[in-house]
């Protein structure tokens, strides 16, 4: 097995600077640190984790709160992957572990609100990323409120070492009403996200504010609430094709609905943009390669999972708890937006 010696010397550094780039990689300038990682990887160096746990009194392990429950499919949302695919490489490349702490549902009964504080306390985490998957019941609370380090996805937190990152999801709505209004479309609906999440509120606020800066009606039967997924997209768009007057654009609050809305509307015999024009929210890997590609609303995913360790390893270290992250959001143009030339 490679030794710490053999590393730093194929490196150019000391074996102290080995240490902390594995022990305290904060404190390590990047070049070095990605150096020292990627020659750690080419000759199998592993540092010894019982060895670094004793000296630095800290486990390299953060806690992924996140609810898995099978009648739930918030797991396997694409945005959500792409989220934790980027915290993973986050997290890795500041030396930590990332550990699931994933519940079912069918023992929900069974669950105290300290039931995720112990948990992390019996894994002796050092610190933990929550994402908001459409529930939040009080043990969620009670660990954000306990202490220990916690960033928050997508939802506010409470308590002196708590912080939570988002999107900013009203404006990447006013982005896509605007751009649905610039390309000549006036009756312009809307399929929602779930009320009660945050996401899902934020985006129908500002579908509403834009409407009513550009002086166009806010039709109550142009507001369908869905789902997130395929099959609430799908159901949700059935119903505003079977209204007496059907909507010429509609802003879709995720990527997935709009994938199920492209469907209804092709069901219908309809196309898209010629007769309707639909613009997603998210930039998820399909949106590219559904006909006739769609328009959509982009999230910083990669962002999300750097936000989320930055804050979570600086408060490990001692900071206080950073404010709120709000990421911004761009405007991706394709054809479901844009009649083809």
């Amino acid at each position: 097995m490679a030794t710490i010696r053999e590393l730093a010397r194929l490196c150019g550094v000391s074996p102290a600077t080995v240490s902390r780039v594995f022990n305290n990689p904060e404190v390590v300038n990047a070049k070095t640190r990605e150096q020292v990682l990627r020659t750690a990887r080419q000759i199998g160096y592993l540092p010894n984790e019982s060895a670094r746990t004793l000296a630095t009194k800290k486990s390299f392990m953060v806690g992924l709160v996140w609810d898995t429950d099978h009648r739930r499919p918030g797991w396997r949302h694409p945005f959500f992957q792409e989220i934790l695919i980027g915290l993973k490489t986050a997290l890795s490349g500041r030396g930590y572990h990332l550990l699931m702490l994933a519940t079912s549902g069918d023992t929900s009964g069974e669950r105290t609100e300290d039931a995720y504080v112990r948990s992390v306390r019996r894994h002796n985490l050092d610190g933990v990323v929550m994402i908001d998957s459409g529930t939040w019941d009080p043990s969620l609370r009670r660990l954000s409120e306990s202490g220990i380090p916690c960033v928050s996805l997508d939802r506010p937190v409470e308590g002196s070492r708590a912080t939570y990152v988002t999107s900013d999801n009203a404006g990447g709505a006013r982005l896509a009403v605007q751009h649905l209004h610039e390309r000549g479309r006036r009756a312009i609906a809307t399929i929602t996200g779930p009320a009660h999440t945050r996401p899902g509120a934020e985006r129908l606020r500002g579908y509403q504010d834009e409407m009513s800066r550009l002086g166009l009606p806010r039709r109550p039967d142009f507001v369908v609430e869905g789902d997130f997924y395929l099959s609430g997209g799908h159901a949700a768009m059935r119903r505003l094709l079977d209204a007496d007057d059907r909507p010429d654009a509609v802003f879709v609050a995720g990527d997935e609905m709009a994938v199920g809305a492209l469907r209804a509307i092709g069901e219908a015999g309809l196309k898209v943009p010629e007769d309707i024009a639909l613009v997603g929210f998210d930039d998820i890997e399909v949106a590219a390669l559904v006909p006739p590609g769609l328009t959509t609303v982009a999230q910083d995913k990669a962002g999300f999972g750097t936000a989320a360790a930055e804050a979570v390893v600086a408060m490990i270290n001692g900071a206080e708890a950073p404010p709120p992250q709000i990421l911004p959001t761009t405007l991706v143009v394709r054809g479901s937006s844009t009649p083809p030339l």
